[in-house]
């Protein structure tokens, strides 16, 4: 059920469709054998406030209009907050958006990618002090170095055994949840007025988005083909909506993850498993840090997976 309510014709007031490093250009359609990155608004339920969020048009978008696209929601992790205007490009910095926009891969997704309120949390040291220079930019040729992945001097060692998170809380504060209508909404928006695959919708975070990922899985376990939570694990009190709905699921988590616990993986993993979900992969990057998107994002197999998707879905991935 991949229609939020009937569609309706809806206005975007705004549209900017940027074409090339340093060029946007308003209303002013991109030829349609190139990708395009457009800017639409969108009223938040939170504050009533305009913001934006970002749509990647891969490219033959416009040159095709009678196929269907899978569409991709990419939620950002805890430094890419803003205020969803000018502030909306820190969400280029990683995921999808960045694979496909920055290091030009054709990615044959629809890919939306709004930005979470800022909800006090300015003051953080990682994001009070960023800089707009921390905003890879698209080449007018070729695409630019790719950032190492984070040190560590962790050890490589097996994960302890939690077996009760009664007193763990299920989402990190102020996260993606405070924003689930605003969701919905730009949802609802992208399928109404672009192209879209609606058996085929997709859902991946990273870190407060993975949280994220796993919090609208839970609460809405029959909108997503697939899901893929990266580095952000899943409380077992949210797990029973989605496995009834048996959701297809690729859970990536870092071996050395120095911002996210990894044993807490566990449980909600074994939860999926005694109740009776049979379409689960989780992959456990041992050798990684907190950044081990990069390593997700950079390849292939995760793009490869979720357009095996759909829904309903008919053929269970084998569980790893």
């Amino acid at each position: 059920m991949h229609k939020l309510c009937e569609q309706m014709t809806l206005c975007l007031a705004v549209i900017l469709i940027i074409t090339g490093c340093g060029s946007t250009t308003v209303n002013q359609p991109a030829a349609d054998t190139e990708p395009q990155l457009l800017r639409l608004d969108y009223q938040s339920s939170i504050d009533d406030r305009r913001r934006q969020y970002f749509v990647y048009l891969p490219a033959g978008y416009q040159q095709n209009s009678v196929k269907k696209w899978p569409l991709l929601l990419f939620l950002h992790g805890n430094g890419e907050r803003g205020n969803g205007l000018d502030e909306l490009d820190y969400t280029l910095i990683h995921g999808p958006l960045y694979e496909a926009w920055v290091q030009k891969r054709e990615l044959p997704f629809i890919i939306v990618v709004p930005q979470l309120h800022m909800f006090d949390m300015g003051t953080l040291p990682y994001i009070a002090n960023r800089s707009p220079a921390d905003i890879p930019q698209r080449l007018p040729d070729g695409v630019p170095p790719r950032q190492d992945m984070f040190p560590s001097t962790r050890s490589i060692a097996p994960a302890a055994v939690v077996t009760d998170m009664s007193t763990v809380p299920a989402l990190l504060p102020n996260g993606w949840e405070r924003a689930e209508q605003d969701l919905l909404h730009i949802l609802q928006q992208v399928q109404a007025n672009f192209q879209t695959d609606p058996s085929r919708l997709y859902l991946t975070g990273i870190s407060y988005g993975g949280f994220g990922s796993w919090f609208m899985a839970s609460q809405h376990p029959q909108l997503f083909a697939a899901v893929a939570p990266v580095v952000g694990w899943g409380h077992p009190d949210l797990m029973p909506p989605i496995a009834q709905a048996q959701t297809p699921l690729w859970v990536f988590a870092a071996g050395r993850d120095s911002a996210i616990n990894k044993d807490y993986f566990y449980p909600g993993m074994e939860t999926l498993r005694q109740l009776g979900h049979n379409n689960v992969r989780f992959s456990m990057l041992e050798q990684a840090e907190h950044d081990a998107w990069r390593q997700v994002y950079a390849g292939q197999d995760v793009y490869n997976w979720l357009l095996q998707q759909q829904w309903p879905p008919e053929h269970p991935a084998e569980q790893e």
